[in-house]
């Protein structure tokens, strides 16, 4: 038997130790080499987190089929990426579930009303844009007599946990040195039932949920939605940090929509406008360039999403819009061209 000098063993163990740090490095690099878009082509299928229920952002009706403002935007991830607005699993999330099913990879997106803020910007959620301007806003009956959220001190008010909701209503009372009483529920019909049972005296949430939610009131005119509106509740898709790609994607979705109103292409008349000599129309369509190869995606993934979704203006309209129950106007939802806050950069 050969002994080896210390200097030799240590040496062996050395090139040990690398060739198993080689190959497990290699290991984690053919992982980290699997991106959300290839998982999800893998897949076969977009998971995309929604709400459990709410007119006109997302819900479902008896036979699983969903839709709303935020199902559209999953629709047009998935029209864009196989070309089929239905390959999708809608995954509905409570408040509380909704980062947490994002951050374990149960969701690739997360498409429901959910306010972008910096705190959630900076703890592992990248938003990718804003396709609804909301604010916070309160409910009371009628019978109450309040005319103003100022004349609630004293009050008891629902309001949901885990939520900017419940935030904005401490700060707002904070502020104006009035006491109330929050009455909190971990799930919205909890929320609501609570309201209905004259448990509390107001019920506070995003203005475009008090809408949804005062036509299943049973006699919407015994509520009222008060004027104030306290709070910025921009909502809008996030993905998970760390795959720019996937971000690019999910933004580039939303923007196209924007692109597609402003420039008139429609889902009807998206096949002629294909002819169209205009060059910012041509660029939207894939018929001139190579804008779809910056998100591995075809040239013509624009045109899928319009052909199968349509443009923002008709996904409002149809969802929260003249042609929903809701029947909420465009105001800060409306093109920068029309004097609203939905703006989207160029494709060029």
């Amino acid at each position: 038997m050969t002994l080896m000098r210390p200097s030799h063993q240590l040496s062996a163990l050395a090139t040990a130790f690398t060739a198993i740090l080689v190959g497990a490095t290699g290991t984690a690099q053919t992982a980290l080499a699997q991106t959300k878009l290839e998982t999800v082509k893998t897949r076969g299928i977009l998971q995309c987190g929604v709400n459990t229920g709410l007119a006109g952002f997302s819900t479902a009706d008896d036979k699983g089929n969903w839709k709303g403002l935020d199902v559209d935007l999953c629709r047009a991830v998935a029209a864009a990426i196989f070309d089929d607005d239905t390959k999708v699993k809608y995954v509905p999330l409570t408040a509380k579930e909704r980062f947490t099913a994002l951050q374990s990879g149960e969701i690739d997106v997360l498409s429901r009303n959910t306010t972008w803020t910096m705190s959630r910007d900076t703890s592992g959620l990248e938003f990718t844009g804003i396709n609804y301007y909301d604010g916070q806003g309160f409910m009371v009956k009628k019978e109450l007599g309040v005319k103003s959220v100022k004349e609630l001190g004293g009050a008891s008010v629902c309001v949901q946990t885990g939520t900017t909701t419940e935030l904005n209503l401490a700060d707002y009372f904070r502020a104006n040195n009035l006491e109330y009483k929050p009455v909190v529920f971990e799930k919205l019909p909890a929320t609501l039932a609570a309201y209905n049972a004259n448990r509390c005296d107001a019920f506070t949430t995003d203005v475009s949920q008090l809408y949804a939610i005062r036509l299943t009131l049973g006699d919407p005119d015994n509520h009222i939605v008060l004027p104030e509106v306290v709070s910025k509740e921009p909502l809008g898709p996030a993905v998970q940090q760390g795959d720019a790609q996937w971000g690019d994607i999910v933004r580039w979705v939303h923007f196209a929509m924007l692109n597609a109103e402003e420039l008139g292409v429609t889902q009807t008349n998206v096949d002629d406008m294909k002819n169209s000599e205009t060059p910012t129309i041509r660029r939207l369509l894939g018929v001139e360039g190579e804008f779809g190869t910056p998100l591995g995606l075809t040239n013509d993934w624009a045109y899928r999403i319009i052909k199968k979704v349509g443009n923002y203006g008709e996904s409002f309209k149809r969802n929260v819009g003249a042609d929903s129950p809701l029947g909420i106007a465009r105001g800060q939802n409306a093109l920068w061209s029309d004097g609203g806050l939905q703006y989207a950069p160029p494709i060029r």
